[in-house]
């Protein structure tokens, strides 16, 4: 279903009953390359929204600016269209900025907040990412099979360009500061920061993100990549439902 929002239709579904989750994707992917695995272990205790953001899967890159300003407040906008006053958010990769710009600006709407594979600062990234020379070979980053998948669902729906999508998320990616330390303090969502520890994000990064956010829990996912955080199902499940019934 779609949310008919100004200059914009998100798409959305909507699963499940009980206390509302609201799912934010990665970069370049979509709910079922994010979330596919995770999705049915939720559904049965919990009331799951996966949002497809601007230019990814069904909701189109309109001819509007990518920023995380505006897609928290796409975000609110889902949740106004469902009549929803709260929710808990989590959000992966680039859904989790989304997802922490949301707690940010509109606290009053974000309940609970997890946080997957998120950085704050250009510098939270290990230094082989910025380098040209190490870029391409680093086993942190996503194989030449999962970059596969993000292009094919874009072929898939036809609505965007994965090149183009890619090109605007990546100022926003590898901004010096995205947030402060200060920013970090107002956050009023108990928030969990989950992080692999072969992450193309660094784990200490991590570490400080939940030492600033007042009400903040860390967990490290034992050998395991950006790609893989919200896909250690067995592992990430458990932990969603310990801190979400808190």
């Amino acid at each position: 279903m779609y949310a008919p929002l100004p200059g914009i239709d998100v798409y959305y579904e909507d699963h499940g009953a009980g206390a509302p989750l609201v799912l934010l994707h990665g970069g370049g992917m979509t709910l079922d390359l994010s979330f596919g695995a995770l999705m049915p272990r939720l559904t049965p205790t919990r009331r799951v929204i996966p949002i497809e953001l601007q230019g990814h899967g069904r909701t189109a890159d309109v001819d509007r600016e990518i920023t995380l300003a505006g897609q928290a407040g796409d975000v609110v906008g889902v949740l106004d269209d469902l009549g929803l006053e709260r929710a808990d958010v989590l959000g992966s990769s680039w859904g989790g900025l989304v997802a922490l710009e949301a707690a940010v600006r509109h606290p009053d709407r974000v309940d609970r907040l997890v946080l997957a594979a998120v950085h704050t600062r250009a510098d939270g990234y290990h230094a082989e990412i910025h380098d040209p020379s190490t870029y391409a070979t680093s086993t942190r980053m996503p194989t030449e099979a999962e970059f596969g998948a993000m292009v094919a669902e874009y072929e898939r729906y036809g609505l965007s360009s994965f090149e183009t999508v890619v090109a605007k998320l990546d100022p926003i990616v590898t901004a010096e500061e995205n947030w402060s330390l200060a920013d970090l303090a107002r956050v009023t969502a108990p928030t969990l920061v989950m992080i692999g520890d072969h992450d193309f994000v660094r784990v200490d990064h991590a570490v400080a993100m939940a030492d600033a956010i007042p009400d903040a829990a860390l967990a490290v996912l034992p050998r395991t990549k950006h790609t893989e955080v919200v896909a250690r199902v067995g592992i990430v499940a458990p932990l969603l439902e310990d801190f979400l019934s808190r």
